[in-house]
């Protein structure tokens, strides 16, 4: 017991660093920087903050055109986070915690964000040249990515192993 709660401690401590770095640095394009949407600083010759509004979800699929859609979205992605919170909570192992924590603090920055502007700020803007790898992301983005990433590859490549059963006794 002592180790799901130590597990659930960590996990809950990542999931508020993602929500609070996602946040500042969407505070530093935003308010310390001044950024208009479009607008371009040339950080690096392959990183630059160029901040877009995303109105949608994933892929800038889904986009809320109207309030009710920006409300449906909210909802519905509270909804996710409400059970990735759930499974993260029951989750005894470390690696998934983890995994789960990156989800769950990615997607309480963009749900924020998109209850108080109507959009996702998005600023990153990673490139080879005139090449995009990416669409334009923020932090919480690459923690939900990341964070899925871990879960399939731990799902794909660790299996149980033989006498590694858990007892179902509560």
């Amino acid at each position: 017991m002592v180790i799901d709660r130590r597990n659930t401690t960590i996990g809950l401590a990542i999931a508020g660093v993602i929500f609070l770095a996602d946040q500042a640095t969407k505070w530093l394009v935003d308010v310390h920087l001044g950024m208009l949407r479009g607008e371009t600083i040339d950080l690096l010759p392959f990183f630059d903050f160029t901040r877009t509004h995303n109105y949608g979800i994933s892929l800038g699929m889904l986009t809320a055109e109207s309030q009710e859609m920006r409300w449906f979205l909210v909802i519905a992605t509270s909804l996710i986070a409400a059970i990735v919170l759930f499974w993260m909570l029951r989750e005894k192992l470390l690696g998934d915690v983890v995994a789960l924590s990156l989800v769950l603090g990615g997607a309480l920055g963009n749900i924020l964000d998109r209850v108080r502007f109507g959009y996702v700020l998005d600023f990153a803007d990673f490139h080879i040249g005139e090449f995009r790898p990416f669409l334009i992301f923020n932090v919480a983005d690459a923690a939900i990515t990341i964070g899925v990433v871990i879960l399939l590859a731990r799902a794909l490549f660790m299996g149980e192993k033989p006498g590694d059963t858990q007892s179902e006794t509560a």
